[in-house]
C-alpha cells in the first residue's frame, strides 16, 4: 500500500513541478528536493534489502533514526537515577564529581532503595578510627619474588591502546604517576602512550604475546626480558580469561593494523593479528606455574600473577594442586567478574559465561585457604568498580586491592555512550579517529584520573574506620550485609561458608568443594 502511494506521489510531484516550472522557471528548482527522495525511494524497494524500507520508503528512514538515537533517548529521558546499566547516573556523577575535584556531598537522602533485595550496607560503629595512610597501600610479592611492588590499593585496570585512545592512555598512564598507583597496560602491548607519563605499569600477557611475539606468533623470551625490565614495569599479569567474554580470542583485522600497532604488538603489516583462546606457551596448570617462574626470572624478580574469570572450578583447584605439587607460586591473581567490560565482546559472551565477581572472589578465597597458599598470594578484585564501599565489598570477601576499568575512563570523560566498538566513540576516549581523540585533553584529565583514585581510595580508609577498624586487612564477611528478601538481611559470613585454613588438605574437605577438589589435576585443565 506504502509503495503504491510512493510511486503515485512521486508522477504527482514530478507533473507538479514540470508544469509549474512551465509557468515560472524557478520552480524547476524543486526538482533538487523531489528526484533524490525518488532515487531513494527506489533503492529503499529494490536494493536496500531491508523489509521496512522495501514496504515503507522513504518514511521507513525515520524508524532507523529514532533507533539510531534511543540508546541517548533512554540515558537522557527516561532512566531514573539508578536504572541505568551498565553504570547508573549516580555511580556515574560520583566518578565525575570527585574527578574534577567537587564535594561529592549527597543532599536530602539516598536514592536508592535501601530494603531492596540486593542492597548492601555495612555496620558502622560508636567508637570509629582514624585508619592510617599506610592502610592505602600493599606489598605485592611472595617469597620468590626479589623485586615486591609496594601497589595502591586501587590501580588501573587492564585497556589496550588500540581499545582506548593514545591522549585517553597518556592522561590515565599520568593520572596514574601523580597519584602514585599503576596502570595496567592490557593485552595489547607497551605503547609509547603508557609510558609517556611514567606512571607505573602492570604488563599483561595475553594470548597474542603482543610486544614479545615471535613471527608465528609465540612467546619470545628475549623481547620478553628486555621490555620486562624497563623500571617502569612494576608487574606483569598473564591473562587467561576476563569476565567480558572469557574463553574467546580475537581477531584484529589486516584494514585495522597501522604501522603503529604494527610495531606495538610485534606483528605484520597486512595480515589479520589473531588472539587465540588459549595460551601456546602453557596448556596444563603445572606448565601455567612453570610459565610463572620463567616469566619471574627473565623479569629480574618481579612478582608475577595472572587474571582470570573464574568458570570450570576444578580447573582453579587445578592450579592450586599444581602449586602445592610444583612448589611454584603466583605472587598475585586477578579476579574478574561476569559483569566485567570491555570494548567489544559476543552478546553471550558477556550475558551468559563467568562467575560473577563476589562468588568469584568468595571462591578463590576458599581455594587458596583450603589449599593453604593464601598467605603467599595477593588476590586483586577486577570488574565495576566506583566508590569506597564498593572497594570495602570487595576486601571483605577476599581481596588485598582493586582494579577499576570503565569508572577511569568516566574519570577521562567517557559519558558510556555504547558505541567503543563502533570507533565512533564521541567523547574521543574509546576510538583510534585522530579527530575525535583530540577530544581529550591530555593536562586536564591526567588530573581528573589523579583526583577520582585519591577521593575513592580516601572514602575507603575512612569507611573502614566508620566500621570501627584500623586495618582495612580485618574487612572480613561478618562486616557486610545483603537484603536477601524483605525484611530480611545476612552477613556473607551467613550467606557463604568459609573453609578453615588448609581444610583441603585433610580428609574433612568442605561438601561443596570435595567433588571438585576429587576432580582437579595439576596436569590438566
Amino acid at each position: 500500500m506504502v509503495r503504491t502511494i510512493f510511486y503515485i506521489a512521486s508522477a504527482v510531484a514530478v507533473v507538479v513541478v514540470l508544469s509549474a516550472g512551465g509557468l515560472s522557471y524557478p520552480f524547476f528548482w524543486l526538482f533538487v528536493v523531489v528526484i533524490p527522495l525518488i532515487l531513494l525511494g527506489l533503492y529503499d524497494i529494490f536494493l536496500s534489502g531491508h523489509n521496512v524500507l522495501i514496504n515503507y520508503p522513504v518514511i521507513g528512514h525515520l524508524r532507523y533514526a529514532f533507533e539510531f538515537i534511543s540508546p541517548n533517548i533512554r540515558q537522557y529521558f527516561i532512566e531514573t537515577n539508578s536504572s541505568g546499566r551498565p553504570f547508573n547516573r549516580l555511580q556515574r556523577d560520583l566518578v565525575v564529581e570527585r574527578a574534577e575535584g567537587k564535594p561529592d556531598a549527597l543532599a536530602f537522602g539516598t536514592q536508592y532503595d535501601v530494603n531492596e533485595v540486593g542492597y548492601h550496607r555495612a555496620n558502622h560503629s560508636l567508637a570509629p578510627k582514624v585508619v592510617s595512610e599506610e592502610e592505602s597501600r600493599v606489598m605485592v610479592g611472595g617469597p620468590a619474588c626479589t623485586k615486591p611492588y609496594s601497589a595502591s590499593r586501587l590501580n588501573i585496570s587492564a585497556m589496550s591502546f588500540g581499545a582506548l585512545s593514545a591522549n585517553a592512555i597518556m592522561a590515565l598512564n599520568n593520572g596514574a604517576r601523580i597519584g602514585g598507583f599503576a596502570h595496567n597496560t592490557g593485552e595489547g602491548g607497551i605503547s609509547p602512550y603508557h609510558k609517556a607519563g611514567g606512571g607505573d605499569l602492570i604488563w599483561q600477557l595475553g594470548t597474542g604475546y603482543f610486544g614479545c611475539r615471535t613471527p608465528d606468533g609465540g612467546f619470545d623470551p628475549d623481547l620478553f626480558r628486555d621490555k620486562s625490565r624497563l623500571d617502569q614495569v612494576k608487574m606483569i599479569e598473564i591473562k587467561l580469561s576476563q569476565g567480558a567474554k572469557p574463553a574467546h580470542g580475537g581477531v584484529l583485522p589486516a584494514a585495522k593494523i597501522t604501522p603503529e600497532i604494527a610495531e606495538i604488538r610485534g606483528v605484520p603489516m597486512g595480515v589479520d593479528c589473531i588472539s587465540p583462546p588459549a595460551h601456546r606457551a602453557f596448556s596444563t596448570p603445572q606448565e601455567l606455574l612453570q610459565f610463572v617462574q620463567r616469566l619471574r626470572e627473565l623479569s629480574g624478580g618481579k612478582p608475577i600473577g595472572f587474571k582470570l574469570c573464574v568458570g570450570r572450578r576444578k580447573e582453579f583447584m587445578g592450579i592450586c594442586r599444581a602449586m602445592i605439587e610444583t612448589g611454584i607460586k603466583p605472587d598475585f591473581i586477578t579476579v574478574d567478574g561476569a559483569e566485567g567490560g570491555t570494548g567489544a565482546a559476543p552478546i553471550e559472551y558477556s550475558d551468559r559465561l563467568g562467575m560473577p565477581i563476589l562468588e568469584g572472589l568468595v571462591f578463590v578465597q576458599n581455594c587458596l585457604v583450603g589449599a593453604g597458599l593464601r598467605d603467599d598470594i595477593k588476590v586483586i578484585a577486577s570488574a565495576k568498580t566506583v566508590s569506597g564501599f564498593d572497594m570495602v565489598l570487595k576486601i571483605a570477601l577476599g581481596a588485598d586491592m582493586v582494579n577499576a576499568a570503565r569508572t577511569m575512563m568516566f574519570a577521562v570523560g567517557c559519558i558510556q555512550a555504547l558505541r567503543c566498538h563502533l570507533n565512533t566513540c564521541p567523547t574521543g576516549v574509546a576510538t583510534q579517529d585522530h579527530g575525535r581523540a583530540r577530544a581529550v585533553d591530555v593536562d586536564l584529565r591526567q588530573l581528573h584520573v589523579a583526583n577520582y583514585h585519591r577521593a575513592t581510595v580516601k572514602s575507603l580508609l575512612e569507611l573502614v574506620g566508620a566500621i570501627g577498624l584500623d586495618d582495612v586487612d580485618h574487612l572480613g564477611p561478618r562486616h557486610i550485609y545483603r537484603r536477601v528478601a524483605d525484611q530480611t538481611e545476612k552477613t556473607y559470613a551467613e550467606i557463604y561458608d568459609f573453609v578453615p585454613p588448609n581444610n583441603f588438605l585433610g580428609n574433612d574437605i568442605h561438601a561443596y568443594y570435595k567433588p571438585h577438589w576429587d576432580l582437579a589435576s595439576a596436569a590438566a585443565f
